[in-house]
């Protein structure tokens, strides 16, 4: 990945406990998103600065970036135990989550707890399924992703799954993303085409069938590799396919999970259409989704691929903000 400086039409400012992207003009002007990363594998620290940046720049929300920092203000995703700056989302309109197995303190978790139970709407991504694993604290054990008071914990209960296994093959077996039955005209899905999106994270499993309330809108078909080419693998992979996009509510809030996603990922314009489709409607702005909207990268970027310990050491959030 490379780090550098790029201006840009939304204003930014940079914390030492994260960054803030401030859009001028468009429909999600007065909108303020607080996007949460933390994750191992996936580079959440890199895929969340430039969805902000296309969702301040091009559509005009307000956007709060969070990552997971040492002690010392340096981002480090293999922390599990800091994110500083949750208090945003006292105030926030929108979450996107992309975070796995963190073991927050109290005074950190409790505004995510809050915040949820509040009904307030969720994007959530990948492993935002296994987001937390609580270990130091009983405050908000049934939280965990494997809890089993309350069944799979915020994943299973909140975003409609926990986390259950890989299905394609990790890294070796990539995804295209096929329209669930009827749902060609969800506003979530407004100018993407049935099969424009290809990832190179793999399928995960999922339980079927889903809990009721919840609507699938893709399916993930697994392909024998990992180019966007690659045929589709025959067998019992495929049939039935797994949801990797579905809709559901809690507590009357709107939540919108895809367990598609890395930095890598974000080079796919359906599935950047996707993301900032799913902000709209997750805020109440789906009459407002342009099926020709700008989501076009900005600037230079060149995301890592997605294993453990990949993140680029030594950086604060300053340093993302391209």
């Amino acid at each position: 990945m490379r780090i550098g400086i790029l201006l840009i039409s939304a204003a930014l400012a940079a914390s030492a406990a994260g960054l803030e992207f401030t859009g001028t003009s468009g429909p999600g002007k007065g909108k303020h998103i607080v996007l949460v990363s933390g994750d191992e594998e996936y580079r959440s620290e890199e895929a969340l600065p430039e969805l902000a940046r296309i969702l301040a720049t091009y559509h005009g929300f307000r956007c709060t970036v969070l990552f997971a920092l040492d002690p010392d203000g340096t981002v480090n995703p293999n922390r599990s135990d800091n994110i500083p700056g949750l208090e945003a989302l006292d105030h926030a309109d929108l979450m996107i989550l992309f975070t796995r197995f963190r073991d927050l303190p109290d005074d950190q978790m409790k505004h995510i707890v809050d915040y949820v139970n509040a009904g307030k709407p969720i994007v959530a991504i990948r492993t935002a399924t296994h987001a937390f694993a609580p270990k130091s604290s009983p405050t908000y054990a049934k939280w965990g992703w494997n809890n089993k008071e309350w069944e799979g914990g915020f994943g299973k209960q909140v975003l409609g799954e926990t986390w259950v296994n890989h299905h394609g093959e990790h890294g070796k077996q990539s995804t295209r993303a096929m329209f669930a039955s009827g749902q060609e005209d969800n506003p979530i899905l407004r100018g993407i085409r049935d099969g424009e999106i290809w990832v190179r994270t793999d399928v995960y499993e999922v339980r079927l069938p889903l809990a009721a309330g919840i609507t699938p809108l893709l399916y993930g078909r697994v392909l024998t590799g990992m180019n966007p080419g690659d045929p589709p693998l025959p067998g019992p992979k495929n049939d039935p396919m797994m949801p990797i996009a579905w809709t559901k509510t809690y507590n009357g809030g709107r939540i919108f999970t895809t367990t598609m996603g890395s930095a890598l990922d974000l080079e796919n314009a359906g599935f950047r259409r996707l993301l900032v489709n799913a902000s709209y409607w997750a805020v109440g702005l789906e009459n407002k989704i342009n099926p020709k909207s700008n989501v076009n990268l900005i600037g230079d970027y060149q995301p890592s691929p997605f294993k453990f310990n990949g993140f680029q050491p030594g950086h604060k959030p300053a340093d993302f903000a391209r």
